[in-house]
């Protein structure tokens, strides 16, 4: 098994490896976090398309069925009783709009699915805790070199160059 840079796992590699393989996977990681907020948010597109389509289906049923269907209707319900023709175009209209508020109804679930839909700021908190995590990581602490074990013309080199 190997390393995202190539180097076999376990083997002592140099910190400019080290930083290099966590830059790639930071990366990798942004990238698939984008990826995933693209398609939870197509999803959201979609159940929202999904919504208007079923909306637009039962008003164009509302209106262009009809007088077709209330005057069928009517006709139908009058052969079938002797009611006032009235009372028989009545009934008619009410059938359609019975039929009308149903899919109304399931757009309207559509529509709240839709709404409820949450996914571009579920990809949002994921980031923000993969940066905070990122953000509290610090780097094993090194032991400072001793003053003793440098040479005294270094010291007052770098005191001169900082005064």
């Amino acid at each position: 098994m190997s390393a995202p840079d190539g180097s076999p796992v376990g083997a002592e590699r140099s910190i400019g490896q080290l930083f290099a393989s966590a830059t790639a996977e930071m990366s990798a990681l942004v990238h698939d976090e984008i990826a995933l907020a693209k398609a939870q948010l197509k999803q959201d597109v979609k159940r929202g398309a999904t919504s208007g389509g079923v909306l637009t289906v039962a008003l164009v049923l509302l209106v262009f069925s009809l007088p077709m269907l209330n005057f069928a209707l009517a006709y139908g319900i009058r052969t079938w009783s002797d009611w006032n023709l009235a009372l028989c175009f009545l009934l008619s209209f009410l059938a359609n709009a019975l039929v009308a508020g149903v899919l109304a109804l399931i757009g309207r679930v559509f529509a709240k699915k839709a709404k409820k839909g949450r996914g571009p700021q579920k990809v949002a908190a994921s980031m923000k805790e993969s940066a905070g995590v990122l953000q509290k990581a610090r780097p094993h602490p090194r032991p400072a070199p001793a003053l003793e074990d440098r040479a005294p013309e270094a010291i007052e080199a770098v005191a001169r160059s900082s005064s």
